[in-house]
């Protein structure tokens, strides 16, 4: 019993002894900073790029992405694990004070990119335009509209019966939330019997190949192999196509701002990420992947 006691406390001892060496290494090549990042699968691709390229502009620093969804991200900021959170949607009052309560700092929002919410459909579905109306009639609880018919008189090839298969995203999904909110409003829901999928790819995916299809996506995503929707507020009035210039001019009726929030305001590594993140060079690099950006092109020289 003795020797087993004594043995357990050399363990212990040794444990230890090795967590100390590990930190003392880790501190003394500790000019390198690691940033965690995580959140919008929205954002994901672009915080990637923004990632590999400013490992290159600053080599001590290295940003760790991953994604998951915004309130993945957000859930993470609340719980202090991350120091950037990515989002395509606001943060909840409650989210936001569920942070004070956790860390005793503020939610700072920091606005990245600009976007809009593409609805797509197969290239081979002949519809061409849409308006907020019927998709309040595909989309919403309650809503009549299950066939393409019952939207216009329209006969889809290929699609059985003429049902209309709604893709959708998952409800930590931040492009759920806010294409929920900003065609059905804060107090009506998705109708049940929608295909729930995990990413926006999955979402163009599964679009591309199903001719039935309808679903929404940020306007990073698109493909050539899926239609976006011209979009109207209502049936008749002129509809406007989701583009870069449509979104930056709010012209497009779910164009919105892309975030990252940090824990209090910035500082150090951070600070200087998010400033290179919304300067010229990180913008560039938000136009290059299909979205918009909030600052103007840097000069060619």
């Amino acid at each position: 019993m003795h020797w087993d006691k004594t043995l357990r406390r050399s363990t212990v001892i040794f444990s230890i002894a090795m967590i100390c060496v590990f930190l003392a290494c880790t501190k003394k090549q500790g000019a390198r900073t690691i940033i965690q990042n995580k959140g919008s699968d929205t954002l994901v691709n672009v915080a990637q790029a923004w990632a590999e390229r400013y490992h290159q502009v600053n080599q001590k620093v290295s940003i760790a992405v991953t994604g998951g969804g915004s309130g993945i991200g957000i859930a993470a900021l609340i719980n202090g694990t991350v120091d950037i959170a990515n989002a395509s949607r606001s943060i909840k009052p409650e989210e936001a004070q569920k942070a004070k309560q956790n860390t005793g700092k503020d939610a700072v929002l920091h606005v990245v990119a600009l976007d809009a919410i593409a609805v797509i459909v197969s290239k081979d579905n002949p519809i061409k335009d849409i308006s907020i109306e019927e998709l309040q009639c595909i989309w919403g609880e309650g809503g009549a509209c299950s066939k393409w018919s019952d939207v216009r008189n329209i006969n889809v090839p290929g699609c059985a019966n003429n049902e209309i298969v709604r893709v959708s995203r998952q409800s930590n999904s931040g492009t759920y939330q806010y294409f929920r909110e900003a065609i059905l409003g804060e107090r009506r829901d998705f109708k049940l019997g929608s295909r729930d999928m995990h990413g926006s790819k999955d979402v163009v995916d599964l679009v591309e190949k199903t001719v039935c299809a309808i679903s929404y996506t940020g306007m990073g995503y698109l493909s050539p192999n899926v239609r976006a929707l011209c979009i109207s507020k209502k049936r008749g009035q002129p509809c406007v196509e989701p583009t870069p210039q449509t979104a930056l001019n709010r012209t497009y009726p779910i164009a919105r701002e892309l975030y990252m929030y940090t824990l209090g305001e910035p500082t150090g590594e951070i600070k200087a990420y998010l400033d290179w993140v919304r300067a010229p060079e990180g913008q560039k690099i938000v136009n290059e992947l299909g979205y918009v950006s909030i600052a103007p092109p840097p000069k060619a020289e």
